[in-house]
């Protein structure tokens, strides 16, 4: 494994109610290098079977197994089949989840977020949440086992989410963008603010049944009006978001349209603004713009900091008992690092990493984490679905 020594310097940034004066900290954090040649690695997650595998997500449509230490040769599954065509320079398309079930140790369910071709006149394509089963062979999923949960019609190529996650209360949440496009032009007030369209939402719903899914009886909707599987609303494109194993809450990176970044902490039923707001500005101050109810980031920067920020994790690793309870996140246009920390029971603050890489930039798609807690960053030197990808372990120094 390669070491790539990272320097990092933490800038204080306002976020809500920050203590003057207090002085920088400075940390250095080193990036492990655990594999290389992947193709466009856009997740890695544990099974949380006791096995302590990562599986990493590879948008190209194949999930790759790394057993101790080393990346195996033949994928978990392949999907590629499956996939809408991706663009070559640059896609937001193609197998972008992917979900173990809480029992998968004696069940052998997960579940995968994936881009299919669509047979509906003016859609893109279509947004499919699958669950499958692993064969005989712990190491390879069996490919015959798809039952499709799910199907969401995409009326452009961009903006799909992807990411998905089993809360604690045993319920699969999975996060859909706004349908694509600048400024979520469809219809009227957005697909953002619709509750009658899955896109733009965190879904939850019920895995356990004999049919595809059922519905939570607490969601939001369920009997108001609007689709039931909603948890909540008003997002533009969720990339990513994450469960703090300790308390449960739950974080989501949300991409911004022209000038903010913005951290949410998601809660149920909750408008989370877009279209009306991006961050915590309106979005378009010649509309009518009343913010009475919507629910503000804890965090948010402009475009001078970074273009497209990349959600991650709440630290609960062993190795680090300094960084416990501190959001690890970053943004694409990397690499470029950056943490929230408690600053007081409502309130985060930002420190921005200044990183000094010796090997040269790569662009940071997605964070990972293992069954132990500790964090992983998937990123990629060269644009599009190409095998430039690379894995790397965070260690705080």
């Amino acid at each position: 494994m390669k070491i790539v020594s990272v320097s990092i310097l933490f800038l204080l940034a306002c976020v809500g109610s920050v203590v003057k004066n207090e002085k920088p900290i400075s940390y250095s954090i080193s990036l492990i290098e655990i594999c290389t040649d992947l193709e466009a690695p856009i997740g890695a997650v544990s099974a949380g079977d006791g096995s302590n595998r990562l599986f990493v997500i590879e948008q190209s449509g194949t999930i790759r197994i790394i057993k101790n230490g080393l990346l195996l040769p033949a994928p978990f599954l392949d999907v590629t089949t499956k996939l809408d065509k991706l663009f070559t320079i640059y896609s937001e398309k193609g197998l972008l989840g992917l979900a173990f079930h809480p029992q998968y140790k004696t069940n052998g369910k997960f579940y995968i977020y994936y881009s299919a071709p669509t047979i509906l006149k003016g859609m893109d394509h279509t947004s499919v949440i699958a669950e499958y089963t692993v064969s005989s062979n712990t190491d390879v999923a069996a490919i015959t086992s798809e039952k499709i949960i799910l199907k969401i019609e995409q009326p452009e190529s961009n903006h799909n989410g992807g990411q998905m996650a089993f809360g604690k209360d045993g319920y699969l949440y999975i996060g859909t963008g706004d349908g694509g496009g600048a400024g979520d032009k469809h219809g009227t007030i957005g697909n953002g603010q619709n509750t009658n369209t899955l896109l733009g939402k965190i879904l939850r719903i019920d895995v356990n049944a004999a049919s595809r899914y059922v519905i939570p009886v607490d969601n939001p909707f369920v009997n108001k009006g609007g689709s039931d599987e909603i948890w909540c609303y008003g997002l533009r494109n969720p990339w990513r978001f994450s469960f703090d194993r300790k308390t449960g809450e739950l974080f989501c990176a949300d991409v911004g349209q022209n000038e903010y970044e913005e951290v949410n902490i998601i809660e149920k039923g909750k408008n989370y603004g877009w279209k009306i707001m991006e961050g915590r500005h309106c979005y378009s101050p010649s509309e009518n713009c009343v913010m009475t109810g919507l629910s503000m980031p804890i965090d948010e920067y402009n475009h001078s900091i970074g273009k497209s920020v990349i959600g991650g994790y709440v630290y609960r690793g062993t190795k680090y008992p300094d960084m416990q309870g501190k959001y690890v996140f970053g943004d694409w246009t990397g690499p470029f690092f950056m943490l929230l920390k408690p600053a007081a029971s409502t309130t985060w603050e930002r420190r921005q990493l200044t990183v000094i890489s010796p090997k040269g930039e790569f662009y940071i798609n997605s964070f990972g984490e293992d069954e132990a807690g500790e964090l992983y960053v998937c990123g990629q030197t060269a644009l599009g679905p190409t095998k430039a990808g690379k894995l790397y372990r965070i260690n705080f120094e």
